[in-house]
């Protein structure tokens, strides 16, 4: 079965179509990015997955079944940037906050919670900041209480919205191998990525989209120059050919090898 299956999702904003008639399957334990240019609609393919934007067609699955009744299975990282970091509570709160899907609202966080937390911090390298308000931590130390946050759900499938935008070089190394811890945990990975060059290194799979879905699939197969240029309309330059088929690619599997591009995406 298939972590993830949205079919004919169509999402308009004042009647103006932000994503039209997506079509995608991800396999169960895959590490997918989601790629396109400003205003492609891959936030908003997210949200919509998770019932936060109302779509005006189509239907998502969580293994098999609609999200609300899967919600349990699922972990969601948003931006950044769309979260109020002045709200007045520590770190470990705010990670403990992870565990309210499984308590429920009536039942308080207790002491296996609190463990829950304090092991997740941990994978985050952030332990030691459990006791610190999150309004005084930095960018990349915020994201990796949100990653903590989403590890106590215990979820199988994680959305993440721009997980490595603004954090430095080790935040960045560190999220990159908790990835690959959940994706070698059988868990599945659905991330909105803006950085082009790092794709090939960083996930198994891509779904590339311009409000209309461009290609989805391995890596290997769909992030190619036909596909890159289709979905950002000609604005990247290549270096490198893929061994055996001469299709000039962007990335050859290391960061920086062979490859040069104009133009990256930002978030949606």
């Amino acid at each position: 079965m298939n972590a993830l299956d949205i079919t004919d999702l169509t999402v308009a904003y004042r009647d103006k179509p932000v994503l039209w008639d997506i079509d995608m399957s991800v396999p169960a334990g895959t590490l997918m990015a989601i790629v396109g240019p400003n205003g492609a609609g891959k936030t908003t393919l997210i949200k919509a997955t998770l019932g936060l934007v109302r779509p005006a067609a189509g239907q998502t699955l969580i293994f098999g079944r609609p999200y609300a009744e899967q919600r349990r299975l699922v972990g969601y990282v948003p931006q950044r940037g769309s979260v109020d970091w002045d709200f007045p509570t520590s770190v470990l709160d705010v990670v403990m906050m992870g565990r309210y899907g499984s308590l429920g609202w009536l039942r308080r966080p207790g002491q296996r919670e609190r463990a829950l937390a304090l092991e997740a911090l941990e994978k985050v390298r952030m332990a030691d900041f459990a006791s610190r308000q999150i309004s005084q931590l930095s960018g990349g130390q915020q994201q990796r209480v949100f990653l903590a946050r989403a590890l106590v759900q215990d979820a199988q499938i994680y959305f993440m919205d721009e997980p490595f935008q603004g954090v430095d070089a080790v935040t960045e190394r560190a999220i990159v191998a908790l990835l690959q811890d959940l994706r070698a945990s059988g868990k599945t990975v659905v991330v909105v990525h803006h950085d082009l060059q790092t794709v090939p290194e960083y996930f198994d799979w891509v779904t590339l989209i311009n409000v209309r879905r461009i290609a989805s699939g391995p890596v290997a197969e769909v992030f190619t120059e036909a596909n890159l240029r289709a979905t950002y309309g000609g604005r990247i330059a290549f270096l490198g050919h893929s061994e055996g088929t001469g299709d000039r690619v962007l990335g050859t599997g290391k960061r920086g090898l062979g490859t040069e591009y104009a133009e990256t995406a930002n978030a949606d």
